[in-house]
């Protein structure tokens, strides 16, 4: 086996040189050792791809190259041991069809308009002249149109409970890798609800049996006329012909939410930040969104072009994913000029791809205009993966991400309280803002940018 270039730093410091910038220390490791590198984790070499010929390969050779649920079990303890991420072969296809049903065509355009009147209801929120975090802001609007569109809960005490416990374990796994270091070498005993470990069980015992609940219940009802996952998978049949048991509807609701939750409040509180930061873009999509006129279909903004630029380009630049799930090798294979052997781990590099010279010039620079003057290949542009493991719900988080933005920019005048560069956190697959966006409300705007004031009184 001819292995590729070998990482050598540590695997415990090179989780400590990603807690300090994730994106700063990928680009010393591209400069360093090129498009592919192996980083060995114990006797397993795990190879890295950041070249859209080899990750094609990776991607569409599945007879060699396997996308093993088995490699996402670290994963399990929140999205469940049945859910889509754990799962492989046909059983992963028929899940994934399932799945998708929600997040395309009329059903996913239906919803359009409560989002928009959802972020206008949380931006309402916010006092004049008072800065606030948007991120957790918006964090809150993509969770609830998430459990709204996964579970079909769309407030009440349960919403509430759900959503509280779903942002709690998030809030968890952000931890620094520093703290979570420490709590598994002193505190990795359930001490119960007061001790880190304890706390986190009881969190995601209390949303599993939530969850389950919900799932009971909603078996034992015949309205036929609901149109969120929860609906679709009740009433489904597995590929054998069978209906699916409470526990596989319940795991697979997970990882659908914790993606509408969490990537997609990541994106938008990036999209936020460089909007903002950079003033001819900012004016730009505000020249773009006015030719709409007042009150604009939500379809007619999804199509705007330098809207979708920018939200390209955001996904590009700070990927919210810097990874793809991981894939397997089952036979020996030759991949960029490496032969690798069974057992070799390969991982695509979502954030050095997207960083590459030779794809996108002066990449450090944020330039909605290259996604108008060229179309990417699913190998060069990956922001949600790719192959039998990309992501569900990418159609639906672009659709939201693009009608959230619309209609804060649209309706609201916001500032960075800081023109300081936003640095980037990172916490499992997801890179969030560390300092969350610091923002301040400014006005409303209206009538093509006259600032109005918010009302008087709104908290």
């Amino acid at each position: 086996m001819k292995l590729p270039p070998e990482l050598k730093t540590p695997l415990w410091f090179l989780g400590l040189q990603f807690e300090l910038n994730p994106f700063s220390y990928l680009d010393t490791i591209s400069k360093r050792y090129g498009d592919i590198v192996t980083v060995m984790s114990g006797s397993t070499p795990i190879v890295y791809i950041s070249n859209p010929s080899g990750i094609k390969e990776v991607f569409t050779n599945t007879k060699e190259i396997t996308a093993s649920g088995a490699l996402n079990q670290d994963f399990a303890f929140i999205t469940g041991d049945k859910g889509v991420l754990q799962l492989d072969g046909l059983i992963h296809k028929n899940r994934r069809k399932l799945l998708m049903q929600a997040f395309h065509g009329a059903r996913m355009q239906a919803c359009g308009r409560g989002i928009c009147e959802l972020t206008e209801k949380m931006m309402n929120k916010q006092v004049i002249g008072k800065p606030f975090l948007a991120y957790p802001v918006i964090e809150e609007i993509t969770f609830q149109v998430g459990i709204e569109r996964v579970i079909g809960l769309d407030g009440g005490e349960r919403h509430e409970k759900i959503k509280h416990l779903f942002a709690s374990l998030l809030k968890l796994d952000r931890q620094s890798l520093i703290v979570k270091i420490f709590s598994k070498i002193f505190l990795e005993k359930d001490l119960g609800r007061w001790s880190p470990q304890g706390y986190l069980l009881h969190l995601r015992r209390e949303l599993f049996q939530l969850l389950s609940t919900e799932v009971k219940e909603r078996r034992q009802q015949t309205d036929l006329s609901h149109t969120d996952i929860l609906s679709d998978l009740i009433f489904a049949c597995d590929e054998t012909g069978e209906t699916l048991s409470n526990e596989e509807v319940r795991d697979l609701l997970l990882s659908p939410i914790f993606a509408a939750g969490d990537a997609s409040g990541t994106a938008i509180s990036w999209s936020l930040y460089w909007i903002h930061r950079l003033k001819n873009v900012r004016e730009k999509l505000l020249e773009e969104l006015d030719s709409l006129g007042q009150n604009p279909d939500p379809i007619s903004i999804v199509a705007l072009p330098y809207l979708s630029a920018v939200c390209n380009e955001v996904l590009r630049i700070y990927p919210t994913q810097l990874f793809t799930f991981p894939r397997l090798v089952e036979s020996p294979i030759e991949l960029m000029g490496y032969k690798l052997n069974p057992g070799t781990i390969l991982i695509g590099n979502i954030y050095s791809t997207h960083q590459r010279d030779d794809l996108y010039p002066n990449p450090k620079e944020f330039q909605p205009e290259r996604f108008l003057e060229k179309q990417f290949s699913p190998y060069e542009f990956l922001p949600f993966g790719g192959g039998s493991r990309v992501c569900i719900g990418a159609t639906f988080a672009l659709f939201e991400m693009k009608l959230i933005l619309a209609t804060i920019l649209s309706h609201y005048q916001l500032e960075l309280v800081s023109q300081r560069p936003e640095r980037p956190k990172f916490a499992g697959l997801i890179s969030s803002p560390a300092s969350g966006v610091k923002m301040v409300m400014r006005g409303q705007r209206q009538d093509q940018g006259k600032s109005q004031p918010l009302a008087v009184g709104l908290v």
